[in-house]
């Protein structure tokens, strides 16, 4: 019996190997082993995404759920006001995915302008928060964008820094550079 908080594992006295032994043994007897019926679903999900199984993977091991829409940020699609349509090898990879598409037309950007010249591969356009705006002002742009679509289910694919809090804010499942998304 050990002390109080004690949380009945393995002993730390003894050698490195040890521990680490003891460690990896009771890793592995908590992660399920899949069956490969439901690798070959999940590698197959990933694909219609467009992403890679291991990122596909960590968003489903992180939350639980699938993903049912993707949020681009209009840096991340490579939209602007000289060229509100995206470059047409964004538009071929969006126009094969198989979830929600939604933007976020970052000012001077609208929502309006996105969603016209984007119309074939996008769902929705809606404005971003703005970029120095506080967590409560980014949660209701991003909540607002989502509808009703759960957060925790959408991955926002970015292209700056700034972006990345919108992740948090949003409390979605996952972010993603527009370089490793595209790439």
């Amino acid at each position: 019996m050990g002390e109080i908080g004690h949380n009945g594992g393995p002993s730390l006295e003894g050698g490195v190997s040890w521990r680490k032994h003891c460690w990896s043994a009771a890793r592995e007897r908590l992660l399920p082993t899949l069956p490969i019926e439901v690798v070959r679903l999940r590698v197959k999900r990933a694909q219609a995404l467009g992403l890679d199984y291991r990122t596909y993977a960590g968003v489903r091991a992180a939350t639980g759920h699938d993903v049912v829409a993707f949020l681009f940020s209009s840096n991340a699609l490579r939209v602007s006001l000289v060229r509100p349509e995206m470059p047409g090898d964004r538009a071929a990879k969006l126009s094969v995915v198989q979830c929600g598409r939604l933007a976020l037309a970052v000012a001077p950007l609208t929502p309006g302008l996105v969603e016209a010249a984007n119309q074939a591969v996008l769902d929705a356009a809606h404005p971003a928060p703005y970029a120095l705006a506080g967590f409560g002002e980014m949660r209701s742009a991003l909540r607002a964008a989502l509808g009703k679509v759960p957060s925790d289910q959408v991955i926002l694919v970015g292209d700056l820094g700034l972006e990345r809090d919108w992740c948090a804010a949003g409390r979605l499942a996952g972010y993603l550079p527009a370089d490793r998304y595209f790439g």
